[in-house]
């Protein structure tokens, strides 16, 4: 498990995966501080990551990256860290288009091409 410091390239991304679920890697965005972390077990280690480096629970996003497949289809929104009612989120999704737009920004300045 790592912060993505400038960019993760999709090999890398496939080869996280084949290691863990086959095609997909989790992965945790803070939308506030622009940050992704990536190559866990569970969302929450994720998370846990950035609460210690200061980031806000309701800046952290859970999402899936597949790397084998076409851009559309890279990020899934679901995460048992995103079902926060408190902060208006009601789903593992994430339910606010804005903050789905924010994050599918970030993914892709992270991730190469």
């Amino acid at each position: 498990m790592y912060i993505v410091e400038s960019t993760v390239s999709r090999s890398e991304l496939q080869r996280l995966a084949s290691q863990t679920f086959g095609e997909l890697v989790k992965a945790v965005v803070d939308v506030e501080k622009e940050l992704l972390v990536i190559d866990a077990d569970l969302h929450a280690d994720e998370e846990e990551l950035l609460l210690e480096q200061g980031s806000r629970q309701e800046d952290l996003w859970g999402i899936n990256l597949y790397p084998n497949k076409p851009e559309e289809e890279f990020i899934e929104f679901d995460s048992m860290i995103n079902l926060r009612p408190s902060f208006g989120n009601s789903s593992r999704g994430v339910d606010d288009l804005q903050t789905r737009e924010r994050i599918v920004q970030i993914v892709f300045s992270k991730v190469s091409r």
